[in-house]
């Protein structure tokens, strides 16, 4: 418990609350922890380790799937997640030299992008070529290391294709679980990491699990026409808390 004693209750009740919801939504969508989970834990944490314990509770609970994420994931998947290592160091490298306020405000506004990145037009279900699958691994690699958030752009790539449910989840999910690996690597290699960190991810992760498994009951009672409404129902919500902030 000592190594949590730099955190007050406030931040701690806060921490927990962010760790139920935003496992719920992503048990129900497959995504949408992160996008929801960062920006909360960065207005009572500093927006570093709010992006690093994000990275540690993503990791923790993506290992709990991954053996389903193997079965029913798109190859596209490991294309991306590729990219995803590559370039999320750089993304960290540019959060530690930017201020905690500036951090917040573009962190915010990367969850704004995905509500508006969901929007575009519904496409086929072919996998898109190698240059378009290489695109979203960089930028998610790089949300990755400034914003804990590698959704943004493979949400719409995989959500926005008429593709199975399942695969679309199990490929995001697949993604995710890389990008949290690639932020906590970064971050030990850039001597970022604390053990304080480790401690509350730990603290957190049975609410995440219990928020995990509720919205997985859920998703299993919704048809995929609602499914993908919700989808934007939540990136919607994300956005406008995004807003407010920002005011």
């Amino acid at each position: 418990m000592e190594l949590l004693a730099n955190y007050s209750a406030v931040q701690l009740a806060a921490a927990l609350a962010a760790a139920l919801v935003s496992a719920f939504v992503r048990g129900l969508t497959g995504f949408g922890m992160a996008i929801l989970l960062v920006p909360i834990l960065a207005l009572a944490l500093p927006p570093l380790e709010a992006v690093l314990l994000g990275n540690f509770l993503g990791l923790f609970i993506g290992l709990t799937e991954i053996r389903r994420y193997r079965r029913h994931a798109e190859k596209s998947a490991l294309t991306i997640s590729a990219f995803v290592f590559v370039t999320t160091p750089l993304g960290l490298f540019a959060l530690a030299a930017t201020s905690p306020d500036m951090a917040r405000f573009l962190i915010a506004m990367i969850a704004l992008s995905a509500f508006f990145a969901i929007l575009l037009p519904r496409r086929a279900a072919e996998m898109p070529g190698h240059v378009a699958t290489g695109s979203v691994g960089i930028v998610s690699g790089l949300m990755t290391g400034f914003a804990g958030m590698p959704g943004p752009p493979v949400v719409p790539f995989y959500v926005g294709r008429a593709i199975a449910r399942e695969t679309a989840k199990a490929s995001m999910l697949m993604v995710f679980t890389a990008a949290c690996i690639a932020g906590l690597v970064s971050g030990g290699v850039m001597g970022l990491l604390e053990w304080r960190l480790l401690a509350l991810a730990t603290l957190l992760f049975p609410a995440i699990l219990v928020g995990n498994w509720l919205g997985q009951k859920a998703s299993g009672h919704i048809g995929d026409a609602v499914w993908r409404a919700l989808v934007g129902l939540i990136l919607a919500g994300a956005a406008g808390a995004a807003l407010v902030r920002l005011v």
